[in-house]
C-alpha cells in the first residue's frame, strides 16, 4: 500500500490497542511502536536514491522477509525500551509486531507484491486485488478514527472497520475472478493462454488485464464484467545470443527481468552505430502508453553503451535519461 494508508492503518492499530490494559500506563511507547513499525519495512525506499534498478529489485524484497518481520518488532522495542521508562515490553513487542505484519500482509494484495516469504521462496506474491491507493480503503480508516475521535468505543470503531475490510477483500477476489474467467473466455477461442494478470486501478470498476499467449500477447481493460483488448502483439522470438551477449549482464536489465512477469521487446537499428533493445512492461497500459521499460542502447559490438529502467511517460523524457 502506499505511505498514507500504511499510516492510518497504523493509527487504527494504535486505537484498538488502547483495548489492551497493560498499554494505557505506556501508552506513547505503545503508540510509538505501532505507527513507527507500520511504516518500517518500507525502509527500503531509499535504494531508489542510489538506481533505479536496485530499487525495483529489491523494493518489497528483504525488508517483507520473514526474518525481518520479524526482527523489525524487536529491533523496534529494543529502541523504545531505552527511551520510555517503565513500560511493558511485552505488550510494546506484541502490539509493534502486530503492526509490522499488517503492513507485510496488506502488501500482498497490490499488483507490486512483496517477497514475504523469503527465505523461503523469492517468489513474488502479487495477488493484484487491491490498488496501491485504495480510495475506499483509506477513507474508511478516516471515518473510523473520525468516530473514535468522537468518543466512539474503540472495539466498535475499529471492529466494525476491520469486519468490512474482510468482506471487501472477499468482494475485490471475487470481481477479479471473474474478471479472470471472462477474459479467459475470450481468448481461449482462438488462443491458449500461458500467463493472465488482472489488477485493480484507483477506479472502483476499472481494471488492467495483460494475458500471455504461446503467440500472442493481449493487453486491455475492464470496466465491471466488460471486457475489451486494446492491444495485441504477435510474440516474437527472444533476442538472440549476439545481441543479448552483453546486454544479459546489465543490471537494468536483469532487474527488469526479475521483475516483470508479462512482456515484450523490440530491437531496432536507431542509426548506423546504434541497436537499441527495449523491453516493455504490459502491465501498466495507461492511456495509451506502456510507462514501465527497461531500455538498452547497444554498439557495433553489441556492447551496452546507456541503459535506463523506470517509469517514463513519454519519449522524451526517456531520452533524457539515456543521456541522449
Amino acid at each position: 500500500m502506499d505511505t498514507g494508508t500504511h499510516v492510518v492503518m497504523g493509527v487504527a492499530l494504535t486505537g484498538l490497542a488502547t483495548l489492551d490494559p497493560h498499554v494505557a500506563p505506556t501508552f506513547a511507547a505503545v503508540a510509538t511502536g505501532v505507527m513507527v513499525g507500520s511504516q518500517i519495512p518500507d525502509i527500503d525506499t531509499v535504494l531508489k536514491l542510489k538506481n533505479n534498478a536496485i530499487y525495483v529489485q529489491n523494493h518489497r524484497g528483504i525488508t517483507h522477509s520473514i526474518p525481518f518481520t520479524l526482527l523489525w518488532p524487536l529491533l523496534l522495542s529494543f529502541l523504545i525500551f531505552t527511551v520510555f521508562t517503565d513500560v511493558n515490553l511485552l505488550h510494546i513487542w506484541l502490539w509493534t509486531q502486530l503492526a509490522v505484519f499488517i503492513h507485510v500482509f496488506v502488501d500482498i494484495f497490490n499488483s507490486y507484491g512483496t517477497q514475504a516469504l523469503r527465505p523461503i521462496s523469492n517468489k513474488w506474491i502479487q495477488l493484484s486485488i487491491i490498488n496501491t491507493f485504495d480510495p475506499i480503503i483509506f477513507v474508511a480508516h478516516l471515518v473510523a478514527i473520525f468516530f473514535w475521535t468522537l468518543g466512539v468505543h474503540p472495539g466498535i470503531a475499529f471492529g466494525t472497520l476491520y469486519g468490512l475490510m474482510v468482506v471487501y477483500y472477499i468482494f475485490r477476489y471475487k470481481l477479479q475472478q471473474s474478471i479472470k474467467r471472462q477474459a479467459l473466455k475470450q481468448i481461449q477461442q482462438t488462443h491458449h493462454p500461458v500467463k493472465i494478470f488482472v489488477a485493480p486501478t484507483i477506479r472502483f470498476m476499472e481494471w488492467r488485464i495483460a494475458i500471455q499467449t504461446e503467440t500472442h500477447d493481449y493487453v486491455g481493460r475492464a470496466y465491471g464484467r466488460n471486457v475489451s483488448f486494446n492491444d495485441v502483439f504477435k510474440r516474437q522470438a527472444f533476442p538472440n545470443d549476439h545481441i543479448m551477449a552483453y546486454a544479459k549482464y546489465d543490471k537494468n536489465l536483469r532487474s527488469f527481468l526479475s521483475f516483470s512477469s508479462i512482456y515484450r521487446w523490440e530491437v531496432t537499428r536507431i542509426d548506423p552505430q546504434t541497436t537499441e533493445l527495449r523491453f516493455i512492461d504490459l502491465r501498466y497500459l495507461k492511456n495509451g502508453h506502456y510507462p514501465f521499460v527497461a531500455i538498452l542502447h547497444l554498439d557495433d559490438e553489441m556492447k551496452v553503451t546507456s541503459s535506463y529502467i523506470g517509469w517514463v511517460f513519454t519519449e522524451e523524457k526517456l531520452m533524457k535519461k539515456l543521456d541522449i
